[in-house]
């Protein structure tokens, strides 16, 4: 009896270490792929590993990543495609063939330990996607099981807005639409298979919608003496990001899970952007993504005010700036390096480097909203070739948008491609930035202070 006991507790003993390993303190890395100037997989991958990574996440499962990852100790995140979603919700030969393909070649040298399935998937407005999301996990977890591949968690990375409340925390609410239909039976499938829910949360966002309302301290984990109470739960909060992650905690508790763990498949901020993105800059970016690293690194595990003590595995957002994402010039501007395999600023995701080691960063100036008036005009690196396309889309939404650039036109001349592209898009924008038009086609354009206007010839502008 007592040989059984002692045999007992080893076997507890081992397993507790093995649960802690899988779950441990450790930061991670998201490696996207969105640029036509990045360095081949092998280079990237000894870049991760110099940066003291311990996982990374790609948004697929491009076979070369998963070659150079192979031998290393990075715990790897893959991904099925969005697209596929719905196939695979009704076909679990599909399914099949789809882990076989794409996972079973590489596993185990190379160490996937989170297959997810689709990204942000509830973000997107109302479709048969959102409700075919937890049938397509439920097949690809069964062709995990199927193939003999065990340390494979399967989930799903969602963003924070499929919370509908989450001021204070603990009014946190998934959203109507989503909560009995599609939350409910996601959270039963990780509670029961001990998966993770993913989350993508990103305090900038909520910090920049509303700067004169959150403190830029409280929002980058750097705040000294602020703290916001929570009248619901008595708890006290120091930072941005436990508000935010605890609201997911006491949602899943409104629905009857409290005990599933959370995964921060995506944190960051932008290292810069558009002269109309407030807080983009080196210096914010470096004090966030630090602070991020110092917090989930730290030995015992700090966890948040719902759940102290708890590990929360964390990836930051993103290993390059990828210059073909679409969207605000941040979308653009994650990246912890640069294309060339140069660090924005220093960062140690291992949490080990201290910060007097750090070069000073640059003074941040761009905190405060920019108040003014601003152009969309043709940037420095646009493909000339798609520049014709991009001004006739321009020219074709609007009322009389190009006008001034026909002949005869008091901006006709001097009669140049990109002097008629900068007009077109100043003219756009200017008439539905209020309807959500951007400055961004397709990458070819940027904002700019500085007003193209000449002689007679003005160029319309969005004023901020």
């Amino acid at each position: 009896m007592g040989c059984l006991s002692t045999l007992l507790l080893l076997f507890s003993l081992a397993f507790a270490s093995f649960s802690s390993a899988e779950i441990s303190s450790q930061v991670g890395i998201c490696y996207g792929q969105l640029g036509n100037n990045l360095p081949i997989p092998k280079n990237s991958v000894d870049l991760i590993k110099g940066l003291k990574a311990k996982r990374v996440k790609i948004y697929d499962t491009n076979p070369q990543i998963l070659e150079a990852l192979k031998g290393t100790n990075l715990q790897v995140s893959v991904m099925v495609p969005n697209e596929l979603i719905n196939n695979i919700s009704t076909n679990q030969t599909l399914a099949d063939q789809w882990v076989k393909n794409n996972v079973v070649p590489f596993y185990p040298h190379t160490m996937i330990r989170y297959l997810l399935v689709g990204n942000e998937i509830l973000s997107s407005p109302p479709n048969p996607t959102w409700f075919n999301l937890v049938p397509a996990i439920r097949k690809i977890r069964f062709s995990v099981k199927k193939f003999g591949l065990g340390k494979i968690k399967v989930g799903t990375p969602l963003a924070i807005d499929m919370l509908e409340s989450s001021f204070p925390p603990s009014n946190g609410t998934f959203r109507s639409d989503i909560s009995e239909k599609v939350m409910m039976p996601l959270l039963h499938f990780l509670n029961r298979t001990k998966s993770f829910l993913f989350i993508d949360v990103y305090p900038y966002f909520a910090w920049a919608a509303q700067p004169t309302v959150i403190n830029l301290d409280y929002a980058l984990l750097d705040s000294k003496n602020i703290t916001v109470s929570d009248p619901g739960s008595g708890l006290m909060y120091t930072n941005l990001l436990d508000q935010m992650i605890d609201a997911v905690y006491f949602a899943m508790k409104r629905v009857g899970y409290p005990d599933v763990g959370l995964f921060i498949a995506e944190t960051g901020w932008p290292n810069a952007g558009g002269v109309d993105q407030i807080g983009a800059n080196i210096y914010n970016a470096a004090t966030y993504n630090r602070n991020v690293i110092k917090k989930f690194t730290a030995k015992p595990p700090i966890g948040t005010p719902a759940k102290p003590g708890v590990v929360v595995p964390t990836l930051l957002f993103a290993l390059y700036n990828e210059n073909q994402k679409p969207g605000p010039g941040t979308e653009r501007h994650f990246g912890l390096l640069y294309p060339n395999g140069t660090n924005v600023y220093g960062i140690d995701l291992s949490g080990k480097t201290p910060e007097s080691e750090y070069k000073a960063l640059p003074r941040a100036r761009n905190n405060e909203p920019y108040k003014g008036k601003i152009w969309c005009v043709v940037g420095r690196n646009a493909n000339a070739s798609e520049l014709g396309g991009a001004m006739s889309y321009a020219c074709g939404q609007g009322n009389r948008t190009c006008d001034e650039i026909r002949p005869g036109g008091k901006c006709y001349n001097p009669n140049s491609l990109v002097s008629h592209a900068n007009y077109a898009f100043s003219s756009y924008w200017s008439q539905f930035k209020s309807s959500g038009g951007t400055c961004y086609f397709n990458g070819l354009t940027i904002p700019t202070k500085k007003d193209p206007s000449y002689g007679s010839c003005k160029f319309p502008s969005v004023t901020l």
